[in-house]
């Protein structure tokens, strides 16, 4: 049996393989109006595709737990019941071909409000739907980035606040995994690391402090995520920075302190806190740090980077790398990669009968 095509369980949630697709925005919603942050017929193909080509778990892409916590304002969001009715028709495709639907909540703190990248990605104003930014503190991510607004304390409250109330509206839109995201620079990444954190308060300076809001939020959705569900967190494990910044030590460190609050699994990223940092790519480039975690702590980990072959995919899992691998630029151009790693590793591969008995 291939490594990569064992079902993974996590509490009552059977995974059929440990190919998964990591949340990639589409920037693909209406940016304003009735239909603000609801999937289309846009998303449906796009995540219906990976289901029908045998992926495992699809994470959807990073879904605004607020109109203000979009990357973009085509983001998707999850504030309202009009986009939860939306979500239920993805979701119960997803399911009805054997695939796992799951999401990202977010909030992209001082990196919101900007364009789609296709346009650019600068940061917009009102003339383009967008607006003020908020962050632990009142610094900009780059020269072109506004300076955000820091947050009150009650506004950090309100923030938590809003996790939970998307968790709640996953959970009714037929989703059966949510994750946190806490990396890639985002709202929760900017309080993690002492290079976006200055704060004096209970919310900044030590470790305790800079991860008290990520648990917070941890907590609020796990009170009202169900039991038998997993949740997971996704985290940058390193800012890239030689001091001054989060750092793979740290990652470890809160690695237990996320089990000990009920997460599941760490998806292992890493950056996007720092503007032109230099970070050496190349294939699986990430997976050491996923595997520093999996030696460090006792949580499943996820990793991603650069992985595109199933040997290779393969390998990560068999050498107790990772639990499981996200592939994302390679399910964006081959949507059926989970049918082609199964007949190139010998295994029988999941395909609907539509196309399975012309095979």
């Amino acid at each position: 049996m291939s490594a990569l095509f064992e079902p993974f369980r996590l509490r009552d949630t059977t995974i059929p393989n440990r190919i998964w697709m990591p949340p990639m925005c589409q920037y693909s919603a209406a940016p304003e109006g009735p239909s603000a942050g609801v999937p289309g017929d846009w998303h449906f193909a796009h995540y219906g595709a990976r289901a029908v080509g045998g992926t495992g778990l699809i994470v959807v892409e990073a879904t605004g737990v607020s109109p203000e916590g979009r990357i973009s304002p085509q983001d998707l969001g999850l504030w309202n019941d009009t986009q939860v009715e939306a979500f239920r028709r993805i979701t119960g495709f997803l399911r009805s071909q054997g695939t796992v639907p799951a999401v990202q909540l977010a909030h992209a703190g001082r990196k919101a409000s900007t364009a789609q990248p296709w346009r650019g990605g600068a940061p917009v104003g009102a003339d383009a739907y967008g607006w003020q930014p908020l962050a632990p503190s009142a610094l900009a991510f780059d020269e072109r980035h506004p300076v955000p607004t820091e947050l009150t304390v009650p506004q950090i409250q309100e923030a938590v606040g809003r996790f939970a109330d998307a968790a709640r509206r996953a959970l009714a839109a037929g989703f059966e995994i949510a994750e946190i995201h806490g990396a890639h620079g985002y709202l929760i990444h900017e309080f993690l690391s002492p290079h976006s954190n200055q704060r004096t308060d209970a919310y900044g300076g030590s470790y305790a402090n800079r991860t008290r809001f990520a648990l917070e939020v941890v907590d609020a959705v796990r009170e009202v995520w169900p039991d038998d569900k997993p949740l997971f967190f996704r985290v940058s494990a390193t800012d890239w920075l030689e001091e001054g910044g989060w750092t793979p030590d740290d990652t470890v460190r809160f690695a237990r302190d996320l089990e000990a609050h009920g997460i599941d699994l760490l998806d292992v990223s890493t950056g996007g806190n720092v503007p032109r940092v230099r970070i050496p790519t190349g294939p699986g480039y990430q997976v050491p740090f996923a595997a520093r975690v999996k030696a460090g702590s006792t949580l499943p980990v996820a990793a991603v980077g650069l992985i595109t072959e199933p040997g290779q995919a393969e390998k990560i899992l068999a050498n107790g790398e990772a639990d499981a691998v996200l592939l994302g630029r390679e399910l964006l151009r081959n949507p059926s990669w989970a049918q082609h790693a199964a007949r190139e590793l010998g295994v029988d591969a999941r395909m609907p009968d539509q196309y399975g008995w012309g095979m």
